[in-house]
């Protein structure tokens, strides 16, 4: 049983060295001029939406958070990368996904494609699309006139 679960691991690794010698590298260690583009069209809901509030809400917290939060991801990432290099403590998931919540997935979109960092990881790459899902669905809301969220207050009384 336990050769099985030897082999399984070893398959397992042996993959991970197969899938990250066949995904594009940049030799500059830029991100691509791809990566730029998905980027532009997955924020721009969100930075329409933030600038439709912008009358309103002073757009220096409008804007400067989510640069501030996005700041701070790209830090966390390429310090969680480094420390993974040498074998040393990590900065755990939930600590890099509650970055994201804050509005620094774009940040951390960026240093993932920029160190190659937990983009092979599938259930870590669920949960981030999850998360930038849920912030052009409370852009939605948003521009809804938080219709949706009053009635899932609603719902829940």
């Amino acid at each position: 049983m336990s050769r099985q679960r030897s082999l399984r691991h070893d398959r397992r690794a042996e993959h991970r060295v197969v899938a990250a010698s066949v995904l594009p590298r940049s030799r500059t260690g830029r991100v691509g001029i791809g990566a730029w583009l998905v980027l532009a069209c997955v924020v721009a809901f969100p930075v329409y939406a933030l600038n439709r509030h912008a009358a309103v809400v002073d757009w220096h917290l409008l804007f400067g958070i989510p640069c501030l939060a996005s700041a701070t991801a790209y830090v966390a990432y390429r310090i969680d990368k480094r420390r993974a290099e040498a074998g040393a403590w990590r900065i755990s998931e939930w600590t890099l996904h509650t970055i994201e919540m804050c509005g620094g997935w774009p940040g951390a979109f960026l240093a993932q494609r920029r160190y190659r960092h937990k983009i092979a990881k599938r259930s870590y790459q669920f949960t981030f699309w999850l998360i930038i899902l849920l912030h052009h669905l409370l852009a939605a809301d948003s521009l809804a006139g938080w219709k949706y969220t009053r009635m899932l207050i609603d719902g829940i009384r």
